[in-house]
């Protein structure tokens, strides 16, 4: 299929009929290949990695190659999710039964952790019987094509953020937005979006006004508004909250290091790694209601999702510590606080493991949705 008939080919998820040659392909990518063994055969690959790399290859071979369909492919990773799910979190949600889900949605999440936001809504939609997610991921974390393949196999599309020039970066929003038009106006599936570009590493969530700009994008500027646009994506804002952030320490770490900070070359996958595995305790997810008419430009569409989540951000007794730990009281705000997994004694062990100087910055991360709801932020 050309360029014409396929405008999206190169941002897309993959399509059923595309599954068998990525995956044969996959089954000979070197950086694939040696990463598994590190995972799964870590002795035998430091010892002889030549061994390793052949057991690894044999295994792949016999897991894809029944494989044909993106159905088939997600059906192998989420055993995988649902282990994890079960041993690091405890998952609850509200507001999903309102909506259709027959329905294509476009969920525009705050964003916590790289991987397990759109991982965790997928997880919720699956169980309450929604199709799965088309979930955005920035070009920056597909360093390797083999990464790509794998995100693009389970339904990921890509954002292009490592463009320079303004043209490019135009052109490029331009096709995101209708990307994601089309797949809302076709039903075609759900669509997860996060409300900004990067994690918001100090827990203040709010919706970067040039997202809602690039969705607006996807219109004839000759014969539709931006009014035509917004309603038609059926926008409905999300809201995660972790008990836990298992980045919190090398969040604080990067906050400390300021505008100078510069990331090594794998940090993103081993943020990635950190929180798949890391501990969580509770999570709970907020579904919204769709926007509104009343929700036409993009400043009332920034406000609605706003709203939305520090209104719905579910507030564990972990921020309620780190309030009174700033504020240095022991008194209780009057706002709904719900209880987790560990006590307060293990999170002020887990803060006073940070160097003295991350540690305002870790609780102000866990101390700042809590300030949003008191009007303090």
């Amino acid at each position: 299929m050309n360029e014409a008939n396929d405008p999206y080919s190169d941002i897309r998820p993959y399509r059923d009929d595309e599954v068998a040659r990525v995956l044969y392909r996959l089954r000979a990518e070197r950086g694939l290949i040696n990463t598994l063994a590190q995972w799964k055969l870590g002795p035998l690959y430091r010892l002889v990695p030549s061994i390793a790399r052949i057991f690894v290859k044999m295994w792949l071979g016999y897991r894809l190659q029944p494989l044909t369909t993106v159905d088939a492919v997600q059906m192998q990773l989420r055993p995988l999710l649902a282990n994890m799910v079960s041993k690091t979190v405890r998952l609850s949600s509200d507001g999903l039964e309102s909506l259709d889900p027959t329905a294509s949605w476009l969920f525009v999440s705050n964003h916590r952790d790289i991987a397990l936001d759109p991982a965790l809504t997928n997880h919720i939609l699956y169980h309450s019987g929604h199709r799965t997610l088309a979930i955005a991921i920035g070009d920056n974390l597909l360093k390797e094509r083999w990464v790509a393949d794998l995100m693009r196999l389970n339904k990921s599309f890509i954002v292009k953020r490592t463009l320079s020039g303004p043209r490019e970066l135009l052109a490029a929003s331009r096709q995101l937005a209708a990307f994601i038009r089309t797949m809302v106006t076709t039903n075609q599936g759900p669509v997860w979006i996060a409300q900004r570009e990067g994690r918001a590493k100090d827990g203040v969530d709010t919706t970067e006004p040039a997202v809602i700009k690039m969705l607006s994008l996807a219109r004839d500027r000759k014969t539709e508004t931006i009014a035509d646009v917004l309603p038609a994506l059926k926008i409905v804002p999300v809201a995660i909250a972790y008990e836990l952030d298992p980045c919190d320490a090398a969040k604080a770490a990067e906050l400390a290091a300021g505008v100078g900070y510069v990331k090594s070359e794998y940090e993103d996958v081993l943020s990635i790694g950190q929180g798949i595995t890391g501990q969580k305790g509770c999570v709970h997810l907020s579904f919204g209601e769709p926007l509104s008419a009343e929700h036409l430009d993009v400043s009332a569409a920034v406000t609605a999702i706003d709203t939305h989540i520090r209104g719905n951000y579910r507030l564990f007794e972990t921020a309620l510590w780190a309030w009174q730990n700033l504020e240095q009281t022991q008194r209780i705000p009057e706002v709904t606080i719900y209880p987790g997994t560990i006590s307060r004694g293990e999170f002020d062990a887990r803060i006073n493991a940070m160097p003295a100087s991350h540690r305002p910055l870790a609780l102000a991360m866990y101390a700042n949705p809590l300030r949003r709801a008191l009007g303090e932020l």
